[in-house]
């Protein structure tokens, strides 16, 4: 049963009139340690709203491009805004209306999860006590921990703590959440369930900034990615938009492999037959057209599919390299 939360004191948020201001917007962001630059010179644009991916291999920049989001570091050089306030001088004004999840929550062991939230609520802004009881079982429940709020965090698994990690920043209404890796060490029903949590998020309007290495939990959540590799940015935009760059494909599966390939040559397909198979680039031509030319032109079909690159196959497509680099 969720909890009341009628008289819960919601803090105030970014405007909302700001809706056209990108989420966050980074122009220059450049983190140096010594002579390496780990971030370089990121130009990152996330619209409000969104869902927004940020992807890549362990070692490619997405945490310590967080930590500078946040305030959390300097950057060497380069400018943060979330919301169109710029970071961290307004930081008082907008870290309130934003959760985070970050390299994981900082909890005390030997109390409870419930008894953490409650020191956590305690410790922020807007956390009046009448209402903490209902904040900190409404964020237990969101995330699944009811049942072992009072369980001591030293004795929480990996995907408990990260749960519970969330539930912190979830202890107010928020107008934006920047998670890292938020399904590390969940089994796959907690990813799933985590996964459901986020699309809610989304539909109430809040803006989700997940950075994540796992390519397939991105592609099932999200409305737009970014790819960073060796701390530079290699692309960004809508999911749709990105797939749709990098070319679909047709696979045919017939007896009839040569006729199918000159049937499909015939109406403008470069098709070949590789690995047994009838396959070409999509282009522009619709699936149901070229399967049409195909039974009219005497082919027995056993198999039509459209092959869609993944977020996987893109990246490679993009870098050369195999998602699992690191620097």
């Amino acid at each position: 049963m969720s909890a009341p939360t009628d008289d819960i004191v919601r803090p105030p948020l970014v405007p909302a009139a700001a809706s056209a201001t990108p989420a966050i917007a980074t122009d220059g962001l450049t983190k140096r340690f010594g002579s390496v630059a780990v971030v370089d010179h990121l130009a990152l644009e996330v619209p409000a709203g969104s869902v927004f991916g940020f992807l890549g291999p362990n070692g490619s920049g997405k945490t310590t491009t967080i930590r500078m989001l946040l305030g959390l570091i300097s950057p060497t050089e380069g400018e943060v805004e979330l919301f169109g306030r710029p970071m961290p001088g307004d930081a008082d004004e907008v870290l309130p209306a934003i959760g985070a999840l970050v390299e994981g929550p900082a909890c005390y062991p030997w109390l409870t999860g419930q008894q953490n939230l409650e020191r956590i609520d305690a410790a922020g802004p807007h956390g009046d006590r009448p209402t903490r009881a209902a904040r900190v079982a409404l964020a237990l429940e969101r995330v699944g921990l009811t049942a072992t709020r009072a369980k001591k965090y030293k004795a929480y698994s990996l995907g408990m703590r990260q749960r519970l990690g969330l539930a912190s920043a979830l202890l107010r209404p928020r107008q934006m959440l920047i998670l890292d890796e938020p399904t590390n060490g969940m089994d796959p029903q907690g990813t799933r369930e985590i996964r459901h949590l986020i699309r809610e998020l989304a539909a109430d309007g809040t803006t989700v900034f997940l950075s994540s290495h796992l390519l397939a939990e991105v592609e099932q959540v999200c409305t737009h990615v970014a790819m960073m590799s060796l701390g530079r940015l290699i692309t960004q935009g809508s999911l749709a938009a990105l797939q749709d760059a990098n070319a679909a494909g047709i696979e045919v599966t017939t007896d009839d492999a040569q006729l199918a390939v000159d049937v499909l040559r015939h109406v403008g397909v470069h098709a070949d037959v590789v690995d047994g198979h009838v396959r070409g680039p999509l282009g522009d031509h619709r699936p149901e057209d070229l399967a049409r030319a195909l039974v009219s032109g005497g082919i027995g079909l056993r198999g039509f599919t459209v092959q869609r690159p993944s977020l996987e196959d893109t990246f490679v497509a993009l870098t050369g390299e195999g998602f699992d680099v690191a620097r």
